[in-house]
C-alpha cells in the first residue's frame, strides 16, 4: 500500500466548516395564523434566518428582511408589509439609536394605518433584537418629516 492510499492529495474536495461561518438572526413579520385578528398592527413575530457571519449584522437582518418571506415562512402564515424593491442606503448605530435610510420604495404604494405601522415595527424589531441598539429612527432619502404616514 503506498502513503498516496493512506493520505488523499490536497487536490481533494475543499473541506468546509459552515457552522464557523454562519450565524442566525430573526426577522420580524406578520403572521396570520399567530395573529388571526391582527388588531394590534405592530405586532410581528420573530422567524430565524441563518446568515454568513459578519460584524455588520444591523444591515444583514435588515436585508434578509426585505427580501421577503420564504416558502416556509409563508406556510407558517407570516407574511411582510414592507413593499418590493426597498434598499438600505445607510445604516448607522449611535449610543443605542440606530439611523437607517431607505430608497424611495419604502413608502411607494403604501397605504393605511395598519400597514404603515406594521411595516415600522418590522423594521424596529429586527434592528432592536441586538443589545447594541434601543431606537430606531427610519428616513428615507435623508428625510424623517412625514414619511411612512398613513
Amino acid at each position: 500500500m503506498c502513503s498516496s492510499d493512506l493520505f488523499p492529495s490536497h487536490d481533494s474536495a475543499p473541506i468546509h466548516f459552515s457552522h464557523e461561518l454562519d450565524m442566525t438572526v430573526n426577522v420580524y413579520l406578520g403572521n396570520k395564523l399567530l395573529d388571526p385578528e391582527s388588531v394590534d398592527c405592530s405586532i410581528v413575530f420573530p422567524s430565524t434566518r441563518t446568515i454568513t457571519r459578519t460584524q455588520a449584522v444591523g444591515r444583514a437582518s435588515l436585508e434578509e428582511l426585505l427580501l421577503g418571506t420564504t416558502e416556509d415562512e409563508e406556510l407558517y402564515g407570516y407574511y411582510s408589509s414592507i413593499p418590493d424593491g426597498v434598499t438600505i442606503n445607510s445604516i448607522a448605530i449611535d449610543d443605542g439609536i440606530a439611523y437607517v435610510d431607505f430608497n424611495q420604495s419604502l413608502q411607494e404604494g403604501v397605504g393605511g394605518s395598519c400597514r404603515v405601522t406594521r411595516i415600522r415595527s418590522q423594521i424596529e424589531q429586527t434592528l432592536m433584537q441586538f443589545s447594541t441598539v434601543s431606537s430606531v429612527v427610519i428616513s428615507i432619502e435623508g428625510d424623517t418629516d412625514l414619511i411612512l404616514q398613513p
